[in-house]
């Protein structure tokens, strides 16, 4: 396998950027460009070919086994000049290290088993987290808690098929007679399980991909100004002529650590003005579509469509101390802003740590073959089909972190039933 390197800070001045090296001449490279490579960390020189100093760097050295990748690696932290940069990365090359491509770093740490195939999509969750909520989920994914809840209905699922199996090919040895009580229990736990994450998979998406939040309402009540109030910039154009806004225009916002867009959408109301028709149509359908939509009105009457029971209802243009929001004052508006975080954070409440369709699609895959072998259990359907249900769903699983051995169901047999005795 090649050696690889790249840089793994930010391109560009700064005050240190990190070139990475990680293959099975990591150590030799460095070697030649350092000299005495450090234990684990120390302060060198790096020469270039003549033995001329190209930067003073700390080296960090991380052995097989012990690193990112499972590779040998080396960690050139320099001085954050591009220059420097640029040398050392021309150094690292005419000694025989290839530049890596886009993740191939982390696709090393998967085919190593450093990471799991959750951990790495965990990884690329975390980097690109921009809120709180953000953080923590793609933080509890790349520690690997899928990867170990993945692990536990493997585990099961392999002993239920293992029971299964022994009554099949080891009639004549020492297996208990009955062992649909034990299986059954086995898949009616784990089945359990699943289902809670799979209900939880839409809102941990809402939280990996954002809120949407419509603002709602009959032309001139306000919405242009109250999504600029909120975004704390001129962000949609306002004006006393009805009709002003056509399209839908989106603010993206961080509330209460949670991911919201706010959409700002066409005055709803009966117009023969074929664009805005078409505007007001589309902010029906964008509304609809939402998380929560915000009904700005001035009466009770005045609402386009009827509320769900976690919509907001507020009054608009309201001043003082009545009761309502006015986007031109802000008053009301810190209120407004509270409530919407808290339905937020009620609709996110139950979010699973299962956060990709992906993981979604191979749990309710694993269930539905649960449920099938259950039923013919119950029914006292062939046996040879119950194994394969049970396979089935092992690897539906095994689809969620990346790999399934399948010698671990004779690993079971022999361990449990010493069979070949």
């Amino acid at each position: 396998m090649d050696t690889i390197y790249a840089l793994a800070t930010a391109p560009g001045r700064a005050g240190v950027s990190v070139l990475r090296l990680s293959g099975p001449q990591a150590f030799d490279i460095a070697g030649l460009m350092v000299g005495n490579v450090p234990e684990s960390r120390g302060l060198r020189n790096v020469r270039d070919a003549a033995g001329d100093i190209l930067d003073k760097a700390l080296i960090l050295r991380f052995p097989e086994n012990r690193s990112f990748t499972g590779e040998e690696v080396i960690e050139f932290h320099l001085h954050g000049s591009v220059a420097i940069t640029k040398a050392v990365s021309q150094r690292l090359a005419a000694l025989g290290a290839r530049l890596a491509e886009a993740g191939e770093f982390t696709r090393r740490a998967l085919d190593n088993g450093q990471l799991d195939l959750a951990q790495v999509e965990g990884l690329a969750d975390l980097i690109d987290a921009e809120t709180e909520a953000q953080r923590k989920q793609a933080m509890a994914v790349f520690s690997g808690v899928l990867g170990e809840l993945a692990e536990t209905w493997r585990k099961d699922l392999i002993r239920a098929a293992a029971l299964v199996e022994a009554t099949i090919d080891f009639v004549d040895e020492d297996v208990p007679v009955d062992v649909y009580p034990e299986v059954g229990t086995l898949l009616a736990q784990t089945k359990a399980k699943m289902a809670e994450q799979v209900n939880g998979v839409v809102a941990a998406e809402r939280i990996r991909n954002g809120f949407e939040v419509a603002i709602i309402g009959r032309p001139n009540v306000g919405k242009s100004t109250l999504l600029n109030r909120l975004a704390g910039r001129a962000a949609a154009i306002t004006s006393e002529i009805a009709g002003t806004t056509r399209d839908v225009i989106e603010v993206r916002m961080d509330l209460g650590g949670l991911p919201v867009t706010l959409l700002d959408t066409a005055g709803v109301r009966d117009t023969d003005d074929i664009v805005e028709a078409l505007g007001v149509t589309l902010a029906i359908d964008r509304a609809r579509s939402a998380d929560l939509r915000v009904f700005l009105v001035e009466d009770e009457t005045d609402l386009p469509f009827e509320p769900e029971n976690h919509d907001v209802t507020v009054k608009a243009k309201v001043d003082g101390t009545g009761e309502g929001v006015s986007g031109l004052t802000g008053h009301g508006v810190d209120k407004l802003v509270q409530n919407i975080t808290d339905r937020l954070a009620r609709l996110s409440s139950g979010a699973s740590v299962a956060i990709r369709d992906r993981h979604r699609q191979a749990m309710e895959t694993a269930v539905k073959h649960i449920t099938d072998a259950e039923e013919m259990i119950e029914h006292g359907g062939p046996t040879d089909l119950i194994a394969d249900d049970l396979r089935f769903s092992i690897r539906a699983v095994d689809m969620i972190v990346g790999r399934v051995d399948v010698e671990d169901l004779l690993d079971e047999i022999f361990r449990s039933f010493c069979i070949g005795k």
